[in-house]
């Protein structure tokens, strides 16, 4: 038996093995906590269900599921990349877990970029979730899933700056208040259960410059109407990527 047969080797992982790893962690957190589940799967799937079963908002023509679907599969994005992960986020940071993993093998960019994968695996959950709830009220759904995938990647990636940009700026109750005020606001004004032509023409074209509304109605041209790709709506989402993203990078603080 050669000598050091036994001798421990130290050293840090491979790379893409620590951001699996952490991937899988921050997913785990994130399944089991109860006001993200509240947020992420149980508000979307009951809203679907209430506003299409009932006729509580006038959605035009066609059957109301129709127009409610893509609307709260942006709200779903939303809850995920933006309020859920703001606040998950926010509260790491002031506990000092944030400096820690920081300190880790870890990078810092790898330790994000675990967060965001995180955040698609439960985006794909609550997708798969809610369009075999909108295929059971009788979605009939158009359009390119290529055009639908564009743009919910654009919109996880603009959600996911303005979330990250939050929490690494202001104070976890601060983030917790806010990310829940913007959640409730964005989900009554930006299009995803009340159309926006319900709103006075002033504020429409204010409206529709919102992350979400360019999501919900983006969806909306694809799956309900048939559009090949709504460049502008795709436009607007990739300018809040690109700032969210770029702020959250600058600005982020680790304690």
């Amino acid at each position: 038996m050669s000598a050091g047969t036994y001798t421990p080797r130290p050293g840090a992982a491979p790379l893409p093995r620590m951001i699996a790893a952490q991937t899988a962690l921050e997913t785990r957190m994130l399944l089991r906590n109860g006001e993200q589940l509240l947020l992420t799967v149980i508000i979307p799937t009951l809203l679907l269900v209430l506003f299409s079963a009932v006729d509580i908002v006038d959605t035009g023509a066609g059957e109301s599921v129709d127009f409610l679907a893509p609307g709260i599969l942006a709200l779903a994005v939303m809850s995920t990349a933006f309020t859920g992960q703001a606040i998950a986020t926010g509260f790491e940071r002031r506990y000092g877990v944030l400096k820690r993993l920081g300190a880790s093998p870890l990078p810092r960019w790898a330790l994000m970029t675990a967060k965001t994968l995180s955040v698609l695996v439960t985006e794909v959950l609550q997708i798969v979730l809610l369009t075999a709830i909108a295929f059971a009220l009788g979605w009939s759904p158009e359009g390119s899933p290529l055009s639908v995938l564009l743009l919910l990647v654009l919109g996880t990636a603009a959600f996911s700056g303005l979330g990250l940009l939050m929490a690494g700026t202001l104070k976890a109750e601060a983030t917790l208040a806010a990310a829940n005020l913007v959640f409730l606001l964005l989900l009554v004004g930006g299009g995803v259960i009340v159309p926006l032509d319900k709103f006075p023409d002033a504020v429409q074209s204010v409206l529709g410059l919102l992350p979400v509304s360019a999501l919900s109605e983006g969806l909306r041209d694809v799956l309900q109407h048939g559009a090949s790709m709504p460049w502008a709506q795709a436009g607007i989402l990739t300018v809040w990527a690109v700032l969210g993203l770029g702020a959250a990078a600058k600005f982020f603080r680790w304690e």
